[in-house]
């Protein structure tokens, strides 16, 4: 009944168009993917650690019954983003952010060279799993689920976890909790079929209802802009249109839900690109998915919002958001590994252009594509060659808002020309 009820929810959203056709074919012929659910899985999503550090997550992440690697994955993502520099306001050091007198103690020399060193990931990857099952041991006998526990205990103290009889009720301990078991889903590997998106239908309804519109770097859709948006200002504003908050950039909106193999993408899964196939960090685009081997997507700088294929060399991977593993994720500015724009490279391309423009103008000449950048690299204004020929980019293209039935005309277009400015 409830595979059903979905499929009608799609239908009304959508209407009865050609996206509505993928969106419901391709949900009859999963529909044996509601039948099950994920398991807690003990390894690691593709790409989600980046590749310097999966073998010391992997080999770590299963020192102790209470942890497993995407936990520990989680952890560092939330303290650090990966980032092995990382230092905050408060001195926490390091890919796990160990405060100095922390680390004195529970530090470990993981690599075996002699040098305990908290910036070395090889050393504090296996100290914050050590620590990790250190605390574990000292609540063992607490009722209650072992890794809560144990997270619990991190943030704290394991008296606090014993004198409570599990995680205290301190509203900074629960939230950390509550964060990195919603981070947990999008670093495993699922171990089973993954649940639909109840909210699919309408994040698609919202894309679709963007197709045409100029691509803006730098854009979130904002009146200033003129409604005009990069590739995560995109899947940003229809996920927030669910009531669902993803992060800015591609790379961190990949941890917002489990990662659906490539024969179980359903629509209004999020689509990953990369040139790094290892590392989602290394992320620079995201796309709807629509069912069809097609996405919607903001390619390019001088492109419009429109149908793209999927199925390119640097296709790197897919996420199902949920609202837990959403709420879960670190706001903006948190870590210092997380970068303010969108990962599609489209800021060296400014700079460069920004440069040539400065080169030019001291030759006394005009610039030949009419756009200017702001100081902060952003594009602020695309000039009038970018729009007007901005539907041209594919064809059957339009500059335009796209009506609700796309039609084949603007979809067999799509796979002409560049899709990203690779």
């Amino acid at each position: 009944m409830r595979k059903f009820w979905l499929i009608g929810s799609l239908l009304a959203a959508l209407g009865t168009g050609f996206v509505a056709l993928l969106v419901v074919g391709v949900f009859v012929v999963a529909g044996n993917l509601t039948g099950g659910g994920a398991g807690r899985a003990t390894g690691l999503a593709k790409g989600s650690v980046p590749a310097a550090y999966q073998a010391l997550v992997q080999k770590w992440g299963n020192l102790c019954p209470a942890l497993t690697p995407a936990l520990l994955a989680s952890q560092l993502y939330q303290e650090s983003g990966f980032n092995p520099r990382a230092r905050s306001a408060a001195a926490a050091e390091g890919i796990a952010q160990f405060i100095p007198s922390t680390w004195a103690t529970h530090g470990v020399d993981g690599d075996k060279d002699g040098v305990r060193d908290v910036w070395n990931p090889a050393d504090a990857i296996p100290s914050a799993a050590s620590y990790d099952c250190e605390l574990a041991s000292y609540v063992k006998n607490v009722p209650g689920d072992r890794s809560a526990n144990m997270l619990a205990a991190y943030n704290a103290g394991p008296d606090a976890v014993i004198r409570y009889g599990g995680v205290p009720p301190y509203s900074e301990t629960r939230n950390y909790v509550q964060t990195i078991r919603g981070l947990e889903e999008s670093f495993s590997a699922p171990a089973g079929r993954l649940q639909p998106s109840e909210q699919a239908a309408a994040a698609i309804s919202y894309a679709q209802g963007k197709l045409g519109t100029p691509y803006l770097w730098g854009g979130t859709g904002t009146a200033a802009q003129r409604g005009r948006f990069d590739c995560s200002g995109l899947t940003q504003a229809a996920y927030e249109s669910v009531g669902i908050d993803l992060p800015r950039v591609a790379n961190d909106q990949y941890n917002a839900g489990p990662h659906p193999g490539r024969d179980e993408l359903l629509p209004g899964d999020l689509v990953f690109f990369s040139d790094d196939l290892s590392n989602s960090r290394a992320i620079r685009h995201v796309g709807i998915y629509v069912g069809g081997g097609y996405m919607i997507d903001a390619p390019r700088t001088g492109a419009v919002i429109r149908f793209d294929p999927i199925d390119t060399p640097d296709y790197f991977g897919a996420t199902r958001v949920t609202r837990a593993a959403a709420a879960a994720l670190p706001e903006p500015g948190e870590s210092e590994s997380l970068r303010p724009v969108d990962e599609d490279r489209e800021a060296e391309k400014a700079k460069e252009e920004a440069k040539g423009q400065e080169r030019t103008e001291a030759k006394g000449s005009t610039g030949a594509d009419g756009g200017d950048v702001d100081a902060k690299g952003v594009e602020a204004r695309q000039g009038g060659g970018s729009e007007a020929g901005g539907g041209a980019a594919v064809a059957g293209g339009r500059s335009g808002a796209a009506s609700s039935s796309p039609g084949a005309v603007a979809l067999a277009g799509a796979a002409s020309g560049p899709r990203r400015a690779d």
